[in-house]
C-alpha cells in the first residue's frame, strides 16, 4: 500500500478540479440570470425552458456525450480541454440552475416589490436582494455542480477520452485502473472520490442546517 501511494499520481485530480472549478464559475454567470428570470416569468414559455434546461438530468450521457460528439466535431473541440469545459457546461447546467431558481421562487414576493417601489432595477433587485437572501440555495448550486462535474465520467469520456495531463480526469483514471485490474490504485483513488463526496454534502447540509437554525431565532 505505501509503494502504492508514493507512485500515485494526482495529475488526474487536478485536473478534475480545475475542470469543476471552470465549469462551476461559467455556470453560475449563465445560470444566475437564467434562474432569475424563470423564478419571476409568467411567459407561456416557462414550461418548455424549464425542460430544456432539464434534459441533461433524465438523458443518458452517452447520448448527450454523442449529439455534443457530433456537434465538436465541426469545430475541433474533441480530446481536448477546453472541449471537456464546454460538454460539461452542459451536462451540469441543472444542477445549478435548479437550486437558483427554487431559491429565488421561495423569497417573499412583497420584498421583491417593496424594492421596485423604491425605484431599484431588477438588476439592482436580484444582487441587492434576492441574492443576499438564498444563500443556503446558492451554496448548494455552486457545491453539488462542482461535486457533479468532478465525478462525471460518460459525457467525459466521450468528449476528452484519456489523454494524460489534458483530458485524463479522476474518473477516467479509475475506469483505466479497473480495466488492467490495479485495483490497489483504484482503491485509493476511488476513496479519495467517496471522502470528497461525503465531506462536500456535509459542508451543504451543515450550512443549510445552521441557516435554519438562524431564521428560527429571528
Amino acid at each position: 500500500m505505501l509503494e502504492t501511494l508514493k507512485t500515485l499520481d494526482l495529475t488526474p485530480f487536478i485536473l478534475s478540479f480545475k475542470l469543476a472549478g471552470l465549469t462551476t464559475l461559467i455556470l453560475f454567470l449563465i445560470s444566475l440570470p437564467l434562474a432569475w428570470y424563470l423564478s419571476q416569468t409568467k411567459s407561456k414559455v416557462k414550461p418548455f425552458l424549464e425542460a430544456i434546461t432539464a434534459l441533461p438530468i433524465v438523458l443518458p450521457p452517452s447520448v448527450l456525450g454523442f449529439y455534443i460528439l457530433v456537434l465538436f466535431t465541426t469545430i475541433d473541440l474533441n480530446f481536448s480541454f477546453t472541449g471537456l469545459v464546454i460538454a460539461s457546461c452542459f451536462y451540469s447546467l441543472p444542477f445549478m440552475v435548479q437550486p437558483l431558481q427554487g431559491g429565488f421562487e421561495s423569497l417573499n414576493q412583497n420584498m421583491l416589490e417593496a424594492s421596485y417601489i423604491s425605484g431599484k432595477s431588477r438588476t439592482t433587485t436580484l444582487f441587492k436582494v434576492a441574492l443576499p437572501n438564498i444563500k443556503p440555495s446558492l451554496l448548494t448550486a455552486l457545491i453539488i455542480t462542482f461535486a457533479h462535474t468532478v465525478g462525471e465520467f460518460g459525457v467525459v469520456l466521450m468528449i476528452g477520452g484519456s489523454i494524460a495531463g489534458e483530458t485524463k480526469v479522476a474518473s477516467i483514471a479509475i475506469y483505466e485502473m479497473v480495466e488492467i485490474m490495479d485495483y490497489g490504485k483504484a482503491h485509493i483513488y476511488s476513496g479519495i472520490m467517496v471522502f470528497m463526496s461525503f465531506i462536500v454534502l456535509l459542508i451543504v447540509y451543515l450550512f443549510n442546517g445552521r441557516q435554519k437554525s438562524i431564521g428560527g431565532l429571528r
